[in-house]
């Protein structure tokens, strides 16, 4: 299995505070974000305390769920009725769409104060730039393509910690069989997404998935590494909970 760097997973899931061109009372910051597990809002908590220390009230709009997915929708609502929140956190790809609308405000000023171009990675400088111009702040970077493992388990039945996709069905196979569940997957669409896009970049390597998945080239969506994928992906359903109940849409009909 192909690990890449937290340097390069990292900057394609960076989340980032923007900020909108919008008025609000004066040293009032109306934040939006989905940092609503008890991690998340001790994260945000230090946020806070940060602005706070500079003169600045944090007004608070969490919104949880579906991993960032009610929260961008609620923002969409409040964007299109003309009343945007100061800050909201954003995935990093959705960067460019909101800057692409007009929404976020240029950041260049800051970002020159505290030399980012010489403290930030030039992938993540990227993300957090339209046209030349700074317009979100990093906030924290995400690696999605860990394996997550019960030592307790393997050791019960004598599997072998896998390393590649052929040691990983051979494990589960053998937890299967003692009665374990060998994969937890949730059913919500962005878990099944994550899965696979962790199985992608795996099989294709960062050239060939930058290719299919960012720049949407058609020769790369349609190539052998893509279908490899959706293979291991279906492959993984027989080691899921029985009883898990999957969204509609979140899975390929051969899964």
């Amino acid at each position: 299995m192909r690990r890449t760097t937290r340097f390069l997973s990292g900057a394609l899931l960076a989340c980032s505070l923007s900020a909108y061109s919008v008025s609000t009372a004066a040293n009032e910051v109306e934040v939006l974000h989905w940092w609503t597990s008890a991690g998340e809002a001790k994260a945000a908590s230090v946020l806070r305390k940060g602005m706070e220390q500079q003169g600045y009230q944090w007004q608070d709009f969490a919104v949880g769920g579906r991993a960032g997915i009610s929260a961008m929708n609620t923002l969409r609502i409040r964007a299109i009725s003309g009343n945007p929140p100061l800050a909201a956190q954003i995935k990093g790809p959705e960067i460019t769409e909101w800057a692409r609308l007009g929404f976020l405000r240029n950041l260049n000023t800051i970002a020159d104060t505290e030399q980012w171009e010489t403290k930030i990675p030039a992938p993540l400088r990227d993300v957090m730039q339209y046209q030349g111009n700074y317009v979100a702040a990093p906030i924290n970077i995400h690696r999605v393509n860990w394996l997550w493992i019960n030592l307790r388990a393997f050791k019960a039945v004598g599997a072998e910690i896998p390393t590649d996709f052929d040691g990983f069905f051979t494990a589960a196979d053998k937890l299967k069989q003692a009665g374990y569940i060998p994969l937890a997957l949730g059913g919500e669409p962005w878990q099944v997404a994550t899965l696979f896009d962790s199985l992608a970049l795996s099989v294709m390597g960062p050239k060939l998935y930058q290719q299919a998945f960012l720049d949407f080239e058609r020769n790369a969506l349609l190539s052998d590494g893509v279908i490899e994928a959706f293979r291991l992906l279906a492959n993984m359903r027989k080691y899921v909970d029985d009883k898990a109940k999957v969204e509609t849409g979140a899975i390929p009909r051969s899964f």
